[in-house]
């Protein structure tokens, strides 16, 4: 009771403010999965901690399979939550060609998802590294579940996060700081992080395209069963992925209406995801 008290107080003072215009994905030879976003994908994994409070997942040959660079995803856990308890998820976002960043701590602050982006932008520009070159400064998201999608929605304020998807995210952060695309997911029985909840921050969010998904019959902890749809997401906005543009984006876009075929309870896009659905 007294966390779902501090969601409330918090999305109370949430205010919208600034218009921005999202950046938009280039191209990308990584090589498609055919619409299999549940599946691990084509790379290899290989994981590693930096010992300045990050693990890193990232696929074990980098430049390969068509990828020359690698966009990055940062994450944030939740609450009690340790980097062990996400690595199937974490691996999974890597074994799709992403590098991600993963804080080994706990923090509603977007502050620790940066400062993963600022370790691989100096490994990246560091002679000698096996990152030197591949990191995809350019492309970059955020994502994190229960505590850690608030953060990172907070992470989602710095201009270099082109796009954000929360988790079942908690309302710790100002969803009108958003500076790109936001998809915003909720569970359809989740009671720590209620739909509503998840629901008022998606509508916060009005400057940036932004799209909200329930997932049906899904509590808290079930945040491995959004590792496709999130994938999906991933791969359109930062890998301009066209199957999987489909699922989000066009006037029939394949996950509308939240019908028996897909995961949803409720699904929609906001007026600019709408506005741009065509484009």
């Amino acid at each position: 009771m007294r966390t779902l008290q501090r969601f409330a107080a918090v999305a109370a003072a949430l205010l919208a403010t600034t218009v921005i215009t999202p950046v938009a994905a280039a191209p990308t030879a990584c090589p498609s999965v055919n619409g299999n976003w549940t599946a691990p994908g084509p790379f290899a994994v290989t994981s590693a901690a930096t010992g300045t409070g990050h693990t890193l997942f990232r696929p074990t040959n980098l430049g390969t399979l068509g990828c020359a660079k690698h966009p990055v995803l940062l994450w944030a856990n939740g609450a009690l939550g340790t980097v062990a308890a996400y690595t199937p998820l974490l691996t999974h976002f890597a074994s799709h060609g992403f590098l991600v960043a993963a804080g080994e701590g706990q923090s509603g602050s977007g502050q620790p998802l940066l400062a993963g982006l600022d370790h691989l932008t100096a490994e990246n520009a560091r002679p000698g590294s096996v990152y030197a070159g591949k990191v995809d400064l350019d492309r970059v998201g955020a994502t994190g579940h229960s505590l850690g999608g608030g953060a990172a929605i907070g992470a989602g304020a710095d201009p270099r996060v082109d796009t954000v998807a929360p988790l079942f995210g908690g309302p710790f952060n100002n969803p009108g700081n958003l500076r790109g695309p936001a998809f915003f997911t909720a569970g359809q029985h989740d009671l720590v992080v209620g739909s509503p909840v998840v629901w008022s921050q998606y509508a916060r969010a009005g400057q940036v395209p932004a799209v909200f998904g329930e997932l049906r019959g899904a509590g808290h902890l079930a945040s491995f069963d959004l590792r496709g749809p999130v994938t999906a997401w991933f791969r359109w906005q930062l890998m301009a992925d066209g199957q999987a543009r489909g699922l989000f984006s066009g006037q029939n876009c394949e996950y509308c209406g939240a019908g028996a075929g897909t995961p949803w309870s409720k699904f929609e896009r906001n007026a600019k995801a709408e506005a741009t659905a065509t484009q």
